[in-house]
């Protein structure tokens, strides 16, 4: 149980720092569309990670240096793009939440784009496959205990993150509580995309 434990605060410590992610869930969560697949694709997509991380598969960096380069390329050439497109919504955008669903995007869409911004995410790799593969390494015979807390943390994370944002949804029933969000998702978006190509 303690390892267990120890898996899952620091599965969740790493897990709820703000990133594009978490982002999307939350803007999601607020509209209240496809909630359970958009957070179960974090979950499935984090539970896969974290188990290849405690499998071992951390020593990847080491035997293809050019893994880490691609990944931290290519993650911050997507996560610019789609602070653009948060941007552009941020000043032209108009709607309000609506509580018929309307203008709302696809669940194939909603799903895509978020395994698009958990697979394309160099920090994932970092946070789950190394970091928690390394911590795990520590604890012999019981690092899957540990990754299996690191997998619960996950759980719990975006279960209550993406239904607890429904919350907010008369905040956001206003057009400039969107338009603030979106504005702040950008800077987000683009800040991270810099910290991967700056030293």
């Amino acid at each position: 149980m303690t390892t267990i434990l120890a898996g899952f605060a620091v599965g969740l410590s790493l897990i709820a720092a703000i990133g594009a992610q978490n982002a999307f869930v939350l803007r999601q969560g607020i509209r209240k569309s496809h909630v359970g697949k958009v957070a179960m694709t974090c979950i499935l997509s984090d539970a896969i990670l974290i188990m290849v991380g405690v499998g071992g598969f951390g020593a990847l960096t080491e035997a293809l240096p050019m893994f880490e380069p691609i990944t931290r390329w290519g993650g911050a050439l997507f996560l610019a793009v789609y602070g653009a497109l948060s941007m552009k919504r941020a000043f032209f955008g108009t709607g309000g939440l609506e509580a018929d669903g309307s203008g709302e995007m696809s669940a194939k869409a909603a799903v895509l784009t978020c395994l698009a911004l958990t697979w394309l995410n160099p920090h994932v790799y970092l946070d789950t496959v190394v970091l928690l593969g390394a911590i795990a390494a520590q604890y012999g015979p019981e690092r899957w205990l540990f990754g299996a807390g690191a997998v619960l943390a996950s759980f719990v994370f975006f279960m209550v993150l993406g239904y607890g944002a429904a919350y907010l949804q008369p905040f956001f029933a206003r057009p400039l509580s969107w338009r603030i969000l979106d504005f702040a998702v950008a800077i987000l978006m683009w800040t991270i995309a810099l910290s991967l190509i700056l030293p």
